[in-house]
């Protein structure tokens, strides 16, 4: 783990060195076009044979989802980035697997040519820094360090659902009711299964809305399911959300899980964007 620093690490930009592999991934068509309906919804799907479909999306979620990142890691950019929406379909060539591995960090070659297409037809241009942010650090809530209730050692083993994702197998799903291999996330639900505590940090990062560290002292592997409430969701609208009356993330988490999200400054990696246009559009 990386030792807390107390001012910005870097105050220039790191060189990136882009692979052949991100170089050579591209489209065989795009279309990109505004989108004026007017309509708050939106959605990026990555589909079988190679294709995206993004209907009504803002720039900023797309730009996230194509280099991998949390909101919070993407620095500067014009506010259209937000509020202007766009209608985008793509596809490569040959027959690209969408599917997502629990755990794995290197991107989906349809999102090395999304990059790619955010550089060409967005003219994107970004560099990566290392900054000095708020950050949570998760520890363990009760005196002794007990794991609250929901918090349990795994009962699967995951290893050989690993070596079977590498291979390119399916993503382990395990039985219905059953403690699984991976991280499933929903409207207010967090599914943790067969992963070491250390995973927990990559898990609540996201809705906690920062980096967070993982200091529980823990070890092993863990399941758990994590429901809270996320404002704006849940109800008869949102059958698979939260209920409407479930705790905050930071509640939930102590009271299920016997963990803390407690407030601290660190390194955190971003990506800052220097320059980007709005797309002429097909």
């Amino acid at each position: 783990m990386r030792t807390l620093l107390s001012t910005l690490l870097v105050a220039g930009a790191i060189a990136i060195v882009v692979p052949a592999q991100q170089r050579d991934a591209a489209f065989e068509v795009a279309s990109v076009k505004a989108n004026t309906s007017g309509d708050g919804n939106g959605n990026l799907r990555m589909l079988p044979g190679g294709r995206v479909n993004a209907v009504n999306m803002p720039v900023r979620p797309i730009i996230t989802f194509a280099f991998q990142l949390a909101q919070y890691q993407l620095i500067g950019g014009p506010g259209w980035l937000t509020t202007d929406r766009y209608d985008l379909v793509a596809r490569m060539e040959g027959n690209v697997d969408p599917a997502f591995v629990p755990g794995a960090n290197t991107p989906n070659p349809t999102q090395l040519a999304l990059r790619n297409l955010l550089e060409e037809r967005f003219k994107l241009k970004i560099h990566r820094e290392t900054r000095e942010m708020d950050i949570y650090s998760l520890v363990m809530a009760r005196p002794g360090g007990a794991p609250g209730a929901g918090l349990k050692p795994t009962t699967q083993d995951c290893a050989a659902a690993a070596a079977a994702a590498r291979r390119g197998g399916p993503p382990p799903t395990g039985t219905p009711g059953e403690p699984f291999c991976g991280i499933q996330g929903g409207p207010g639900r967090l599914k943790f299964g067969g992963l070491p505590a250390a995973s927990f940090a990559q898990a609540f990062s996201g809705p906690a809305g920062r980096l967070v560290v993982d200091r529980t002292g823990l070890t092993g592997s863990w399941d758990f399911e994590l429901v809270y409430a996320i404002e704006g969701l849940g109800g008869p609208g949102e059958p698979d959300a939260a209920p409407t009356d479930a705790p905050s993330i930071f509640t939930a988490i102590q009271e299920q899980l016997g963990l803390k999200l407690e407030p601290t400054k660190g390194p955190v990696d971003v990506v800052v964007i220097d320059s980007v246009e709005k797309p002429t559009e097909d």
